[in-house]
């Protein structure tokens, strides 16, 4: 996928977000079996960046757990962190806009002193376009994260699903060609609060055992979760390269 290509797509997705966002942070107030399940795996006193933060769901959780460590979340949509800022008293989470394309721009602040020891992307790197964005992704994800540290994601298995596959779109509905995306790219519209566009990467399991091994890391546990079958999110756990 060219540059020009990636920067319609990336557009794309902004404009959903930011017309979208209200509409989507409503459908989005309950944490995904999968993420209770990543959860359950913190002492509680782990710093947390949160990248794809959305409307603050993992961190009202986070609260609800009694988490102690440092809690940053990012995301490009005003409109889903306008919701994330609700958050119990007493909870130290702090939100910041920040476009993930754009990860490693100084602007972006997101170091800590030591780095961070858990970095989440749930639901995240789906909406990443071209291979290229996402090595830089990794890249400074693996650059943020401490040695000891994990990076844990989880990624739309939608092609799973007969009625989530209905809703797959002509490329042309986004005046792009199918020749200019990539294998795994699809267009998925939005009935909630209005008709809409979003780009979807689907990702399988070798996929992102290339990405993490080509960006320094291991892939430690795979799992499946989500939905009524427990098989729409494609879970991941990595840890840097020894």
């Amino acid at each position: 996928m060219d540059s020009s290509t990636a920067a319609r797509l990336i557009e794309l997705n902004r404009v959903f977000y930011t017309r979208f966002g209200d509409s989507f942070s409503a459908t989005r107030h309950r944490i995904q079996p999968g993420v209770r399940r990543v959860l359950e795996s913190l002492i509680g006193d782990e710093s947390i960046l949160d990248l794809g933060c959305g409307n603050g769901e993992l961190a009202r959780e986070l609260a609800q757990r009694g988490h102690r460590g440092p809690y940053l979340g990012v995301d490009f949509s005003l409109p889903l962190l306008r919701d994330a800022e609700s958050q119990p008293e007493g909870f130290s989470a702090t939100f910041k806009q920040v476009d993930l394309t754009q990860l490693s721009a100084p602007s972006a602040q997101l170091s800590v002193t030591g780095h961070w020891s858990r970095i989440t992307a749930f639901a995240v790197l789906q909406h990443i376009p071209s291979a290229e964005l996402r090595l830089n992704i990794s890249r400074k994800i693996r650059e943020l994260l401490a040695e000891n540290g994990r990076f844990i994601l989880s990624n739309w298995q939608f092609l799973n699903s007969e009625k989530l596959k209905a809703r797959i779109q002509p490329w042309e509905a986004a005046a792009i060609s199918e020749s200019e995306v990539d294998a795994g790219d699809y267009l998925l519209d939005w009935r909630s609060g209005g008709e809409g566009l979003r780009y979807v990467h689907h990702f399988g399991e070798s996929e992102l055992q290339e990405l993490a091994k080509a960006t320094d890391f291991e892939v430690v546990e795979t799992f499946y979760s989500d939905g009524e079958g427990g098989n729409l999110g494609l879970y991941q756990v990595w840890e840097p390269s020894v």
